[in-house]
């Protein structure tokens, strides 16, 4: 090798030695995870069980943990620092632990945590641990759905560097500690849910470098929103469902870098202020159920970013829609339902070609209205009219094509016929044109409409006489949600598909007998046939097909023969409406399987049988209604045998029957649900889970309830929903005998009491008096004698409608309170009854009294027979007629009755 050959070679050496020791020494050493944390951190998770199945979708990150030879640095969900190796991040989100965290915990060794998130775990509603204030280098800190409870600990003062709080869906129940307003350098504050109560520090607002508020979901959480100035950084603020009211400032059109603004559901009022149009980057602007009034301001089509914009519910909301909110070019979501809003729609709003959603039901909008306007907006899903003062067209041109429409509400729109429209829509999951006025036939096109997509069909209330060539089975594979009730349909039933679980079609004149392919109707959870003109046979399949089936009415129709018997074991049934038929014979044994049975009307038929005390082991039964047939025999006394007591009876109507023997004071012993009707026993409806189910399955807000037609006050109308709060007896018209037993006193809750026209002897027990809720008492047509309790003009506060006609009561007739509002009719064919308002007057100085006179004595005397109809004769409950009913025909038990309807007195 020559000399010239060999010093290139060594400086090729010492540049590749170089470029050697350069890289070497540009690599980080080999961070590891410090073996006091790595412990901490594994003991740590054993303190917790794995349960993958509150993982919400995610997967158990400790399961590697504690490997041996594994630095911790590499576990999931852990976070060192490059250069010290200390643990400065935990992200156990979702991580599947589950146990108790208390400030014990090695967790809160980990002293360089800077973020921390423990989210959507479950601490079995541990406290919120005060050791977090160990924590003082946080920086983020998420506790959000990992049910924790308790107060925010005091000690959360200490993180003073924290940039980020999410404590959303913790179950906190406190008021919000002020010490959050001290939080300088906070700029995301998350409490959705937390069950804040008391006013929210109201400096909060002003922290130097807040973006981000999130106070949704906190009814008890009130507080207002204070003057806003242009430094102010917030983006997104939403306070929606909570207790804030109050005026919005004029100041808050400051807040130039808001994009959300979510108000909704609070108890703001006063005009909206104009200054909301200077908001150049607002997206979300959420007003909705508050107290605002006037004016929509015009300013608000200066929002030329907002793709979302909710008014709903500000039914103080006056003036016409304004024209300028058709600059919203952006806009995909316009709601202005349920407001007071007048004039038409403007036609300027076919410019907003990006909307998708549009509503303004429930306004006082008018003018006639050309549907197919909305047509061109090319994007538009979902479109709601219903409830206003329009006069809805639609042109017939065939060739139209437009928006596919997803869901259409055009109720009560003045239609006089389908619209053409329809018949393009291929995507409807939802169509609403109930009351209207569209008479004839559902024409056959209709049953090519979106066959494959729609769930929701509401054609009830108009003037439909039946379908126009279409299939037995209806054609909509999908539908849920099938309302044909109030009709004039004729013909036989038509058969809902396979997927419906709601069916009503009441109110029509429908004939035949129910077709046996309602078998394979397996999902329907409500069924409705009531109001027609169906006659034969009950189907056996409509006892023992469906396993989801928990409303049956079959009411008011011309059914014959047995009920079934068939009633399988399992079923879901919660309402049997079988009355005003033609049934015969005895009540099935097999009824006992109806577990879940809480309304059962088998009222105005011809079934002959006794008592059925064996429905008294139904554990839900709430309603029983076997009035007008023609049971007979003695009730029974379930304290001298073994019969099932009806443990949450609270309505019972045995009215116009052939029963005789005692009144059952043992079952007035017994019946616990109208002895006492506390927030343990009352719930708001019936059918909470069926409207549950259909929500969700349907995504709109319908549900079905029991109804019950009763005698209130003199006036026969339908309860569309019985709250659980009524209760009721009504043994009237029978052949009870003996005295009124005094357990009728426990009944405490009863509003309703009615044993006219029975053999009834002795006197008026003073218990009746402890019936502090009772409105209507009817004891007339009896053989009560001795006085009125005083007891009753005094404690009864709320008796509104009296009947003691017609027995053999004496004495001064009570004075004071609801008394003085009862007219002669509520005490007349009692001779020994005197003083106000009978005519006779009591004579002090001898025991006799004077001459009934003509028009007091004797049967009905002058009284029109329609008046006593009205009265509280024979029959509080009827479970029979729809609405307010003038009854035409006399019958001979309420002929017998005389009553009268006083002036009514509302609670007070």
């Amino acid at each position: 090798m020559t000399p010239s050959f060999a010093f290139p070679c060594f400086l090729l050496i010492v540049a590749l030695f170089q470029f050697t020791a350069f890289s070497s020494s540009s690599e980080q050493p080999a961070v590891v995870c410090h073996r006091d944390e790595r412990l901490a951190l594994k003991q740590f998770k054993e303190s917790f069980i794995i349960d993958k199945h509150a993982c919400a979708g995610s997967y158990p990150k400790v399961d590697s943990w504690g490997s041996e030879g594994v630095d911790c640095c590499s576990w999931d969900g852990v976070e060192c620092d490059q250069m010290t190796g200390v643990v400065i991040g935990l992200d156990l989100s979702g991580a599947c632990l589950y146990g108790s965290i208390n400030s014990s915990s090695t967790l809160f060794r980990l002293l360089h945590l800077q973020k921390l998130n423990l989210a959507h775990n479950h601490f079995n509603h541990s406290a919120i641990p005060s050791a977090l204030g160990n924590l003082s280098m946080l920086t983020y800190l998420n506790l959000s759905s990992s049910v924790l409870s308790g107060q925010i600990p005091s000690e959360i003062s200490k993180l003073y560097r924290l940039s980020s709080l999410d404590l959303s869906s913790v179950d906190v129940s406190s008021p919000v500690p002020s010490v959050l307003a001290n939080f300088s350098s906070l700029k995301t504050l998350y409490l959705d849910g937390c069950g804040l109560q008391g006013m929210f520090p109201l400096a909060t607002f002003q922290l130097p470098r807040l973006e981000t508020i999130s106070l949704s979901d906190n009814s008890n959480l009130t507080g207002y929103l204070p003057e806003f100035n242009s430094s102010n950084q917030l983006k997104f603020l939403a306070i929606w469902h909570t207790g804030f009211s109050g005026e919005l400032p004029a100041s808050i059109g400051n807040l130039n870098s808001m994009e959300y603004l979510e108000l909704g559901s609070c108890s703001f009022r006063g005009l909206v202020p104009s200054t909301l149009g200077n908001l150049p980057n607002l997206k979300f602007l959420d007003l909705s159920i508050n107290f605002f009034r006037g004016s929509v301001p015009a300013t608000l089509g200066n929002l030329t970013r907002l793709n979302y914009l909710d008014l709903q519910g500000n039914q103080y909301f006056t003036g016409f829609i304004p024209p300028e909110l058709a600059n919203l070019t952006k806009l995909t979501h316009l709601d202005l339902q349920q407001n007071k809003l007048q004039g038409s729609v403007p036609s300027s709003i076919r410019g907003l070609q990006k909307l998708e959603y549009f509503n303004c039901d429930y306004n006082r909008l008018g003018d006639i209205l050309d549907v197919d306007t909305f047509l061109e907006l090319k994007n538009l899903q979902n479109l709601f009219l219903s409830w206003n003062h329009f006069y809805l067209v639609s042109r017939n041109n065939s060739n139209s094509t437009g928006a596919q429409l997803v869901d259409i509400g055009l109720r009560d729109c003045h239609l006089r016929e389908f619209p053409y429209f329809l018949r393009n829509q291929r995507r409807l999951q939802l169509l609403d044109l109930s009351s209207n006025n569209i008479e004839d036939q559902i024409p056959h096109w209709m049953s090519k409409v979106s066959v494959e997509t729609l769930s929701f069909l509401d054609l009830s209330n108009n003037s439909l006489t039946g379908f126009d060539d279409f299939p037995v089975v209806l054609p909509w594979s999908k539908l849920q949600f099938l309302k044909l009730d109030s009709n004039s349909l004729q013909g036989s039933l038509p058969v809902p598909p396979l997927s419906t679980v709601f069916y009503t079609i009441s109110n029509n004149s429908l004939s035949g007998e129910i077709p046996h392919q309602l078998r394979s109707a397996s999902s329907l959870f409500v069924l409705d046939i009531s109001q027609n003109n169906f006659s034969g046979n009950i189907p056996l399949c409509l006892s023992n097909s469906s396993k989801y089936l928990s409303v049956l009415k079959l009411r008011s129709n011309n059914l014959q023969g047995p009920i079934p018997s068939g009633w399988s074991s399992g079923n879901r049934l919660r309402m049997i409406d079988l009355g005003r038929n033609k049934l015969q014979g005895r009540i099935p044994k097999s009824l006992m399987e109806c577990r879940m049975l809480e309304h059962l009307d088998l009222g105005n038929n011809r079934i002959r049988d006794a008592f059925p005390s064996w429905l008294g082991s139904l554990p839900e039964l709430n309603i029983l209604i076997l009035s007008s047939n023609a049971f007979y025999g003695t009730i029974g006394d379930p304290t001298s045998s073994n019969l099932a007591v009806f443990p949450k009876l609270r309505v019972i109507d045995l009215s116009h029957n052939r029963f005789n023997g005692t009144l059952p004071s043992g079952y007035f012993e017994k019946w616990i649900s109208m002895a006492s009707l506390d927030g343990k026993n009352s719930q708001a409806a019936y059918m909470d889970e069926i409207s549950d189910m259909l929500i969700n399955a349907l995504q709109v807000s319908r549900s079905y309830s029991y109804s019950m037609t009763i005698t209130n006050k003199g006036t026969e109308m339908q309860y569309p929903k019985i709250i659980r709060t009524l209760a009721a007896i009504d043994f009237s018209c029978n052949s009870f005998e003996g005295e009124i037993p005094e357990s009728i006193g426990n009944l405490k809750e009863l509003q309703l009491l009615n044993f006219s026209n029975n053999n009834l002897v002795g006197g008026i027990p003073k218990a009746i008096a402890n019936l502090n809720n009772l409105e209507t008492l009817g004891l007339s047509r009896n053989e009560l004698e001795g006085r009125i309790p005083l007891e009753l003009s005094s404690q009864l506060n709320f008796l509104e409608v009296l009947n003691l006609s017609y027995n053999h009561l004496t004495g001064l007739i009570p004075q004071g309170q609801q008394f003085e509002t009862f007219e002669s009719s509520s005490f007349e064919g009692n001779p020994g009854l005197c003083g106000k308002p009978l005519l006779r007057e009591c004579i002090t100085n001898s025991g006799s009294l004077p001459t009934p006179s003509s028009e007091e004595s004797g049967s009905l005397g002058g009284l029109d027979w329609k008046v006593i109809l009205l009265g509280y004769g024979c029959g509080f409950l009827f479970g029979t007629l729809i609405g307010h009913v003038v009854i035409k025909k006399k019958p001979a038990c309420f002929l017998n009755t005389v009553s009268k309807t006083p002036a009514t007195r509302q609670r007070s």
